[in-house]
């Protein structure tokens, strides 16, 4: 299997975005939007978010492949959330992000989920997405035409 580190691996780049929305809370909360106790709803969502990244895990580790980015997939999982995105667990760290900034209830945490899809699109996914091209062909190719990147937006 092939190592093809491109960056940080996603774990790190959401950690990061968390650390930078609860300093944009702290040092610039711009205006309380959410205030409490609905505030506290952005637990769910977090929860959900983490629940959404679980499913496609576990998915893999039944497919016998790798979920390490940038290392050589052994099969290509297009069941499950699969069917809906091409980067669920993605979505669902998109999700953790949009729950810590209600959590959080100020605006400037906001920015970072809106960063976050950019972000991953050019740092990870184009990566992960020449590697599956080249190691699925037309198999890959047919699923990415048909399979959103994100939810409802064709990329």
């Amino acid at each position: 299997m092939m190592n093809r580190t491109r960056g940080p691996i996603p774990p790190v780049i959401l950690l990061v975005f968390i650390l930078c929305q609860v300093g944009l809370h702290y040092r610039f909360p711009l205006a309380t939007l959410i205030p409490p106790p609905w505030n506290w709803f952005g637990a769910a969502l977090i929860a959900v978010g983490i629940l959404v990244i679980a499913g496609p895990a576990i998915a893999f580790m039944r497919a016998r492949t790798t979920i390490r980015p940038f290392h050589d997939s052994s099969a290509l999982v297009r069941t499950g959330l699969y069917a809906c995105t091409r980067n669920p667990m993605y979505v669902g760290m998109a999700g953790i992000l949009v729950g810590v900034a209600v959590l959080t209830g100020s605006l400037s945490p906001f920015l970072m989920p809106v960063l976050f899809v950019p972000v991953m699109n050019r740092r990870v996914i184009r990566h992960e997405e020449e590697m599956l091209a080249e190691r699925f062909g037309d198999e890959y190719l047919e699923y990415r035409g048909r399979v959103p990147r994100w939810l409802g937006l064709r990329a």
